[in-house]
């Protein structure tokens, strides 16, 4: 097994969200397992030596955008899916709403890009903008509160 074999698969468990993965074949025994410190441990590239591979994980961005902590609305618009969210429909365009605008129910408020494809998040609710949750090319998770509205 070449390098860049090994590290195909080290980037697919992590891609993937896998916690683990063992391969054997032949002589070569090869695991990788995520811990908190995120070390990936691979043994079996020959009887007495051992590869010992650290992965550092860029931190989300932190969020530009101001939240509030007196905010109770209960009208939440959240992600379907996983992805990149981003505010406008260009860079550098203006953004589809900001705090304080009248959203209608089925407008557009942002974009979320998931391999490549671009999905329109559109508004569940008639009403005002109360809070922009996540700040634009802000990572977002599936049910990651976006958006209240009041």
């Amino acid at each position: 097994m070449e390098i860049n074999d090994m590290i195909r698969l080290i980037e697919a468990v992590s891609a993937n969200s896998l916690t683990g993965f063992e391969l054997e074949q032949g002589d070569l025994k090869l695991s990788i397992q995520k811990k908190a410190p995120k070390v990936i441990r691979t043994a079996g590239i020959s009887e007495s030596e051992e590869l010992v591979v650290a992965v550092d994980t860029p931190s989300q961005p932190v969020s530009s955008a101001p939240v509030k902590a007196e905010i109770a609305s209960d009208k939440v618009v959240t992600s379907p899916l996983v992805g990149t969210f981003y505010n406008a429909s260009a860079p550098g365009a203006e953004p589809f709403v900001k705090e304080g605008d009248t959203v209608k129910k089925g407008q557009v408020l942002g974009i979320i890009e998931a391999m490549k494809l671009m999905n329109e998040i559109e508004s569940e609710y008639d009403g005002v903008v109360e809070a922009v949750l996540v700040g634009n090319e802000e990572v977002v998770e599936y049910g990651q509160p976006l958006f209240r509205i009041r």
